[in-house]
């Protein structure tokens, strides 16, 4: 009987490492304290006191310590002890000696042991701290199923799936949501904060573009693997997402793939956010071809860089879809500017035209185009020459028949020119240009918009990424 109260002390002990996560050192660590506490608050404070813990026997002892010394030189009884008093339990003692004397803790007073179990209950609330904050800390980033727990002035709490409570402010909830208590709910551990009052405080998100990744990592397989990788991801959460995307296999569509079967894919991501409407581009290396595809849906005629300036560009596009490359409060623009972390200024074809500065810039390239495919040609041509000869013979084997045709193919070729031409004028129809109160209303709404974008935070965060990857190389 005189180890029952050792066991049940060990099973409270095993109890609490698998409820708190606390490991078995940790929680030695505090029964030695509790131990010690009490020893202290029961003998005055004395601090010669040790603790021998056997966890594999479930056996503890608590051992106070005296120092052997010379016959009528005592000054503290609880920490000295006369050698022939040591003598008699081994002759061999010598002075300057110590001895460990076992002590029952039930001898201990109820005010000590209470004192003890405070300790011992501070002691693991520490460890438990310390227990969430490293255990969280390695997951920050990463996508979490949960439940909704209780709300309150300040933030929405939530359930982990190990019970532990965590906080999600205004700014990280999704306009428009509603949460009843018990739903589930995917959020994104954002950060973990260590407080000396509250303890670890765990921060999850719904509005971070993070989350729109690990929700593609879930359902497509190839985006987990690395196969298709996402490059960058400009969000309004509630509303509307663009997602670039490229792939590390030539034989692989990256749109495709995470759009999925039937659209399969990127409608279960779609319907986690609740409706948020979802943009997948292509990431290419050519830049002007990525701004282009980061306007989709709207057709862009051409892209031309600032000279002043390498991170500003101007995008121009037929005044019929002024209105849509810029989007709904200039939403599809500002996106655009968020995913590439270019600049963007748009203008219809009509606009550009009317612009000496881009006029001047379009014929710069136009030259430099022509000399390169002059270039071109100079080259096509020597080997054509080179050809000519071989294929003299067959040439004039053929010509005869070739000129029998020719004369049937000019009657083909006038007759498709007609059909062409007519076709053209249906379109030219079909897409008149916009009235210059539509233009200007559109460039109002375009230029508001753009008021609402941080350019210097996305060229910063756009330098962050060009250092990463120059590092990496």
């Amino acid at each position: 009987m005189a180890s029952d109260y050792r066991r049940e002390l060990f099973s409270a002990l095993q109890a609490l490492q698998a409820e708190k996560g606390i490991s078995q050192e940790d929680a030695i660590t505090s029964l030695k304290d509790t131990l010690v506490t009490a020893y202290k608050k029961n003998f005055e404070g004395e601090t010669n006191v040790e603790v021998d813990v056997d966890p594999e026997k479930q056996e503890f002892n608590l051992l106070q310590i005296k120092e052997v010394i010379p016959d009528g030189d005592m000054i503290d009884p609880y920490s000295e002890i006369y050698l022939k008093d040591a003598r008699e339990i081994n002759s061999a003692y010598e002075a300057g000696d110590q001895i460990k004397f076992e002590i029952n803790p039930r001898d201990f007073g109820r005010l000590a042991a209470q004192s003890g179990k405070n300790k011992s209950t501070q002691t693991i609330r520490e460890k438990e701290k310390e227990a969430i904050h490293a255990r969280y800390e390695g997951f920050e980033h990463e996508i979490v199923s949960a439940r909704v727990a209780r709300e309150d002035q300040r933030f929405l709490w939530v359930t982990m799936p190990d019970g532990q409570e965590a906080a999600m402010g205004d700014k990280d909830r999704i306009p428009g949501e509603t949460y009843k208590t018990g739903d589930p709910i995917k959020v994104l551990i954002n950060r973990v904060e260590d407080s000396a009052t509250r303890g670890p405080q765990i921060y999850v998100s719904r509005t971070s573009p993070e989350l729109v990744k690990r929700l593609f990592e879930q359902e497509v397989p190839e985006v987990y693997d690395g196969t298709v990788v996402i490059e960058s991801i400009a969000r309004e959460a509630g509303d509307r997402s663009k997602v670039a995307v490229r792939t590390t296999d030539s034989n692989l569509d990256p749109v495709g793939t995470l759009v999925g079967p039937r659209g399969s894919r990127v409608q279960a991501v779609v319907n986690e956010l609740h409706g948020e409407n979802m943009d997948i581009v292509e990431w290419v290396e050519d830049e002007a071809q990525y701004i282009a595809n980061a306007l989709n849906p709207a057709e862009v005629v051409d892209v031309i860089f600032s000279p002043d300036n390498d991170n500003e560009v101007t995008v121009i596009v037929p005044d019929y879809q002024l209105s849509l490359a810029i989007g709904k409060r200039g939403q599809n623009a500002r996106l655009a500017a968020k995913l590439t972390k270019f600049k963007i200024d748009i203008k219809s074809e009509t606009q550009a035209e009317n612009d000496p500065q881009l006029q001047a810039i379009l014929e710069e390239s136009a030259k430099y185009a022509e000399e390169e495919d002059q270039s071109d040609e100079t080259d096509e041509t020597d080997e054509a020459l080179e050809d000519e000869t071989e294929y003299a013979d067959a040439n004039e084997y053929f010509s005869e028949g070739a000129d029998q045709f020719d004369a049937s193919e000019e009657e083909k070729t006038s007759e498709s020119a007609e059909e062409s031409s007519s076709a053209e004028e249906d379109s030219s129809k079909a897409k008149a240009k916009m009235t210059e109160a539509e233009v200007k209303e559109a460039q109002e709404e375009f230029a508001a918009a753009l008021k609402n974008v941080d350019f210097d935070a996305i060229l910063e965060e756009k330098e962050g990424d060009d250092n990463k990857k120059s590092d990496d190389k």
